[in-house]
């Protein structure tokens, strides 16, 4: 008998594969790694060290919530050794995708003779809709179980080699990369681009979602910041942010609102949202990271969809 392992992208998803037929135990990758500083040996004691200065600094996450949830849950990832089948249950989003590649770092190092596979949901029905795991029926459910993609060696060094390059403090080698479609990765390519657009753009010193945000806040007017949150979270495209994350984001440009009741830009705001003058000074933060390098050390050009060095 073979016996299979899944590592899901979430506590929501884990919970609901609990009540669905699926043999094998249930590990839950809780991390977003697309946020603050990363480094390659994923599961080192350095790696820990930095992502939980991260997430204590910037999400008040406790030295106890981190052990209880996220080591706890990676040292039983460790404890599982015998499994045949390792199936990563992942979506097409930039938060999904980034914890996805890191995952498959680590099985490379630490699990080689294990077969991996690979759910992923997003574009299940040919429309613009893009679909999480949690959003399709538990036939559907079923079926991209049974289609999963029986990842290649190949596959696995590729993503890892996308990992190393996420990790290093140059985001333009991850520009350069071309070959995603020779891989078993639908949605890695997308995702890559859109991490490269949350560096600060060229025209006015903010990043694609930044200038969302203010974008949104034009159209929709907003009747207060949870409105504006909630159409945030639904016009994201390929992000995969939660709530908590464009909160931070809106602190961090606090200064271009006149008022959150209802949601209104100031007249810098507007000035900055027409490209008329620019925020990277204000906003700078020379301890920002993305992945390996430093967020303001580098520029987006939205015509040229270029990453330029400082």
């Amino acid at each position: 008998m073979s016996t299979q392992l899944h590592i899901t992208n979430g506590d929501s998803f884990t919970q609901r594969l609990k009540t669905l037929p699926f043999k094998g135990d249930i590990i839950t990758w809780r991390e977003m790694l697309c946020e603050g500083k990363t480094e390659t040996n994923v599961g080192s004691e350095s790696f820990w060290k930095t992502r939980f200065e991260y997430l204590h600094k910037h999400y008040n996450v406790s030295k106890s919530w981190f052990i209880e949830k996220t080591l706890k849950e990676y040292r039983s990832l460790c404890n599982h050794k015998q499994q045949d089948e390792i199936i990563l249950w992942f979506e097409y989003d930039l938060f999904c995708q980034i914890n996805m590649i890191a995952v498959l770092s680590w099985l490379k190092m630490h699990r080689r003779d294990a077969q991996i596979s690979l759910v992923c949901s997003g574009d299940e029905d040919g429309t613009d809709k893009m679909y999480g795991l949690c959003d399709v029926d538990d036939e559907k459910l079923q079926t991209l179980y049974n289609k999963r993609v029986y990842l290649t060696q190949d596959d696995i060094e590729f993503a890892d080699y996308i990992w190393q390059l996420y990790c290093s403090d140059n985001p333009i080698r991850l520009e350069n990369m071309s070959d995603f479609e020779h891989y078993h990765f639908d949605y890695l390519s997308e995702a890559i681009k859109v991490h490269l657009k949350r560096f600060p753009s060229v025209r006015n010193g903010l990043n694609e979602l930044e200038n969302r945000i203010l974008s949104l806040s034009v159209e929709h007017k907003p009747k207060n910041k949870k409105a504006l949150i909630n159409t945030l979270l639904n016009n994201q495209g390929y992000y995969g942010y939660g709530d908590t994350q464009f909160e931070r984001m809106i602190t961090s440009i606090k200064p271009l609102f006149s008022t959150f009741n209802p949601v209104r830009l100031s007249k810098k705001g507007k000035e900055i949202l027409e490209g008329k003058t620019s925020f990277y000074s204000q906003i700078r933060d020379n301890e920002s990271y993305l992945g390996g390098a430093l967020k303001y050390n580098f520029l987006f050009n939205d015509e040229s969809g270029r990453i330029l060095k400082l």
